[in-house]
Parts: C-alpha cells; sequence; structure tokens
C-alpha cells in the first residue's frame, strides 16, 4: 500500500548500521549491490541510491520494488513512499491525499521522524504529527467519516520521514528478512535433502551472510527421482534469494552406499549414513572454498538427532557443522518454510523413509558405531563427491 505518486521506496538495514565505519561502508555497497540484482532478475527498473544508513530506489514501481526488497538479505524493512517538500504544508497535503486514496475506517495516528541539524527545519517532528494529524482529521471528514485518533493501536497508520532537502509520506514498513547482506562471510556447503528443514536452515545461513553451496546426497533406490525432484526444486526457491551468487546443486550418488549400509549396519546404518553424508559434503566444501557445512538437524526431532548421535556423527567431521534449527520445534521450522517459500516442495512425498532401521539406535557410541561401519566409509565419500554431478541451477 502506498501514497498518491509513491516513486521512490526506503530500505532500512538493521546490524550493518552498528559496525565499524570502514565495515559499515563496505556492508552497505554490498547490500546495494544485491538489490539491484534482485531488481535485474525480477526484471524491475530502479535506480538504488546508497546513502548512510538508508538505500533509497527511485521507481515507477514502488510495490514491486519493495516486493523485491523486502527479500533481501540484510533488509530490515521497505516503505513505498511519496517524497514531497520539507514544509508542513507540503507535507499535509501528501498525508491528506493518503488518507483519501487509502482509508477505509477507524482510528488512525502520524508517527514522524525528523533527521538532520537542528536548523534544517523550523519545526520539530511533534509538529508534524500534529499538523498532520489535523489535515487527516479533515480529509477523514471530508469523506463522511467520523475521525478518531490513536496514538497506540490505530487501524490506519500513516508516516513521515522528514529530511533536511525532502520530506516523505508513506503508510507501512514492510518487514524484510533482516541478517547480513548476502556474500559478506564466506560460504559454506548446505547438506539439502528437500525436507522442510534443511532448505530452513540453508536460508538461515544465507541471512547471515553466507553464499550456499547445495549437496544433494541421492540415495538411491532409497530415495527415488521424486526425492531428487523435491530437493532441486528447494534449492531453486533458495536461489530467487540469491541472484549475485552461484547455487547450481552438487549432487552426490550415494545409492550404492546405502545399500551396503542397509543390508550390513542394523540399527547403526542412519549413523553412519549421515557420517558418509557430512564427509563427502566436507570434500565438496575443500573443492569450493566453503568453510562450513550447516545441516537441518534438530535436537531430538529424529532417532538420528539425539544429543548422543550428533555428537558421533559430528566426530567424523572437521569443518564446523552448523545447525540454526537446533533448538527449533518442527512447528516453527514448518512456519519458516511456509514463509521462505520452500514448504511445498518440501512436501513431495518421496518414500526417503526407508532407509531408516525399525529400531534404530538413539543413544549410541562412537567406539562401537566406528567398529560396525566399513572400514572404507569416509574413502568413498570422499570418492563419491569427486564424481559428483553439478546441476544448473537459474536464480
Amino acid at each position: 500500500m502506498h501514497p498518491p505518486d509513491a516513486d521512490v521506496v526506503l530500505v532500512r538495514h538493521g546490524e550493518v548500521g552498528v559496525k565499524s565505519e570502514q565495515v559499515r561502508r563496505k556492508m552497505e555497497t554490498r547490500l546495494a549491490e544485491n538489490l539491484r540484482a534482485m531488481l535485474d532478475a525480477r526484471g524491475l527498473d530502479g535506480t538504488v541510491e546508497q546513502r548512510r544508513n538508508r538505500l533509497f530506489v527511485h521507481t515507477d514501481d514502488p510495490e514491486g520494488v519493495t516486493d523485491a526488497a523486502a527479500d533481501t538479505f540484510g533488509v530490515v524493512s521497505a516503505s513505498p513512499a511519496a517524497v514531497v517538500d520539507p514544509t508542513l504544508d507540503a507535507i499535509g497535503d501528501a498525508l491528506s491525499a493518503a488518507t483519501e486514496a487509502h482509508y477505509d475506517g477507524g482510528s488512525f495516528a502520524v508517527d514522524a521522524r525528523r533527521a538532520g541539524p537542528a536548523d534544517a527545519h523550523p519545526f520539530a517532528s511533534t509538529d508534524i504529527e500534529s499538523e498532520g494529524g489535523s489535515a487527516v482529521w479533515g480529509a477523514i471528514e471530508s469523506l463522511g467519516r467520523e475521525p478518531t485518533v490513536d496514538l497506540e493501536d490505530p487501524e490506519f497508520r500513516l508516516f513521515v520521514e522528514c529530511r533536511a532537502e525532502e520530506a516523505y509520506v508513506f503508510l507501512e514498513k514492510r518487514a524484510g528478512p533482516a541478517g547480513m547482506p548476502l556474500g559478506t562471510q564466506r560460504p559454506v556447503v548446505a547438506l539439502l535433502s528437500g525436507g522442510i528443514d534443511s532448505p530452513v536452515a540453508a536460508w538461515k545461513l544465507m541471512r547471515r551472510g553466507c553464499p550456499v553451496v547445495p549437496v544433494y546426497v541421492d540415495l538411491g533406490d532409497y530415495g527415488g527421482p521424486d526425492h531428487r525432484a523435491r530437493a532441486l526444486a528447494t534449492v531453486e526457491t533458495l536461489a530467487a534469494y540469491a541472484p549475485t551468487e552461484p547455487m547450481d546443486a552438487h549432487v552426490v550418488d550415494a545409492g550404492p552406499v546405502v545399500a551396503a549400509l542397509a543390508e550390513e549396519m542394523g540399527d547403526l546404518r542412519m549413523l553412519s549414513l549421515r557420517r558418509f553424508m557430512l564427509a563427502a559434503a566436507e570434500a565438496v566444501a575443500e573443492d569450493e572454498g566453503c568453510v562450513g557445512v550447516v545441516t537441518g538437524e534438530a535436537v531430538g526431532q529424529k532417532s538420528s538427532q539425539t544429543a548422543a548421535n550428533l555428537a558421533v556423527t559430528d566426530a567424523v567431521a572437521t569443518l564446523p557443522v552448523h545447525r540454526p534449527n537446533l533448538a527449533l520445534d518442527k512447528t516453527e521450522i514448518t512456519e519458516l518454510a511456509r514463509d521462505i517459500g520452500t514448504f511445498e516442495d518440501s512436501t513431495i512425498d518421496a518414500g526417503c523413509n526407508r532407509v531408516a532401521p525399525e529400531l534404530p539406535e538413539t543413544d549410541a557410541s562412537l567406539s562401537a558405531l566406528r567398529a560396525a561401519e566399513p572400514e572404507d566409509l569416509f574413502e568413498r565419500a570422499r570418492d563419491r563427491a569427486s564424481e559428483r554431478e553439478v546441476v544448473a541451477i537459474e536464480s
């Protein structure tokens, strides 16, 4: 929702602004580059202007640009706005026009912020709220409605940001993902099964600035084409958040290994499979210059994810294993999957639960696991990784 004549989008960031001056400038520049790439990827016209602690996108499509900004990592919020002269009269006129265009009943409030030197304007933010509120009151009366002010929880809120050379009038602060601009951290490998959890975990690392290299471990007959298809579909969804980064999927064929583990390992096979996956992911990470591995695991969600079992699976890793879902409930992960758009593809029935034994081990010891698993398991993981298929994914 935007005022009439809106032709700019205010883009706000958060943590970037508290960095040192040098780091802040680099991160703001990266955020501007990422936003330009997001606009290009969506076929949107807009000129990104970079100022301290703000980006401004000048555009004829404020709604589309606001949606794009709200999907850009590092953006806290975005507002499609009308630009007017920094005078009380001009601001009041813009508030009146916005009210006439969008007011649909209920209480209202005007929130104003004045920025710049003390002598930049002959009025304070409270004056903008008072005079602007009067303008809105009159506009509501002109619509044949009875105005009501509620400063705490209004049903219709209008905003003003008044700077030295111009003022911005807007009606919403559309939430973005916040976090850090993508590409401001080193990349990590993301083990993506295509289920609900792992794409959410990858998205969370991307939100903190880490590009991800997706790795899908193909389970062969224990997974099947639908299992692979849903994994690649979630990669495509994640790639839409990362137009500046390559997101090609690295597919490791583990079919023969899974079949051997299922036949030989009994109730420990899921743990050895997880260790195989981590070893394969690390081999890809070495090739791709990644500094960690991210998984979708959460404590206690599955038999292989008990606190004890996570300890024995991690013992194979030399890189950090990041688990951003670690302490989340399944309902919280599912809600975020819906929000970021991966849920639908993640819930295709792929039948991969056939890998798990009927009575899996939930409290494994590392010595018992090492004694039971094939001696060449991790050599095979590295070999399988070296022969991986790379599937092109378009952002």
